[in-house]
């Protein structure tokens, strides 16, 4: 069955396969979003859950490369416990730019850190109204997602950790991804770096994850391992309690 391309139900699916694709393939130099979802089916199977078909067009976020073709399909299963949607695509062409000298770079700079990093309430790579908008955009029908922007003041050298946040919060979306919500990652509560002794990079993010949906705030804890050359791990992940100011 064809469903309308820019309502909920196709754009939350194409959400899970951002995440998807940025847990695959996101470094601290490299993020990817999804820039219109062109068409969309929606096939009932029984006893299963619902199945999505999606033509829609991604793009490489931070240096702005030419949107490329994709294909999805994504398989929302029902029922409990829940199961984290299987997510598979294709994509026309390359797919985002080689980012490994600047990988590189920024790995060796915290790996020689003399203290551990730490930082508190580092903005998200968008804002909370950024995703106001972009309710707001396709209750009123619009097809194509409002132009990715950064935001918030952070310093140059704190960029690549809030991105790797973005990355390693793409596991946790997906796997708690369900037809009713929609989440977004807004804000860095808090990064501790954890020295190894191995080639692993190690921090322990508490993220603030947005439903666009229900408009819940959801603090979340995640325990995360990095190397330039086998990417990112999100080893511990779990829901926090929320904070008193939001009850």
């Amino acid at each position: 069955m064809e469903i309308p391309p820019s309502h909920y139900p196709a754009t939350r699916a194409a959400g899970a396969v951002e995440n998807y694709v940025n847990y695959q393939h996101g470094s601290p130099h490299r993020l990817f979003g999804v820039r219109e979802v062109r068409q969309a089916t929606r096939e009932d199977i029984p006893g299963i859950g619902h199945k999505y078909r999606l033509k829609f067009t991604m793009e490489e976020i931070l240096h702005k490369d030419n949107p490329v073709n994709c294909t999805a399909e994504i398989l929302y299963h029902h029922g409990d416990p829940h199961v984290a949607p299987e997510v598979h695509y294709t994509v026309e062409g390359e797919f985002g730019t080689n980012t490994e000298q600047a990988d590189n770079k920024f790995y060796n700079r915290i790996k020689n850190l003399s203290e551990p990093l730490e930082a508190q309430n580092i903005p998200g790579v968008f804002s909370l109204k950024y995703f106001y908008d972009l309710k707001f955009y396709f209750l009123n029908g619009k097809t194509e997602v409002l132009n990715y922007h950064s935001y918030g003041n952070v310093d140059a050298e704190m960029e690549p950790v809030r991105h790797l946040a973005w990355v390693a919060c793409g596991y946790v979306i997906w796997q708690n991804s369900t037809e009713d919500t929609w989440y977004k990652m807004v804000q860095i509560e808090s990064v501790k770096q954890v020295k190894r002794n191995d080639d692993y990079l190690e921090f322990s993010y508490v993220v603030l994850i947005h439903d666009i949906v229900s408009q819940e705030i959801i603090p979340w804890h995640m325990q995360v391992l990095w190397n330039p050359q086998h990417g990112v791990k999100v080893t511990r992940n779990s829901r926090q309690p929320k904070r008193a100011a939001q009850d």
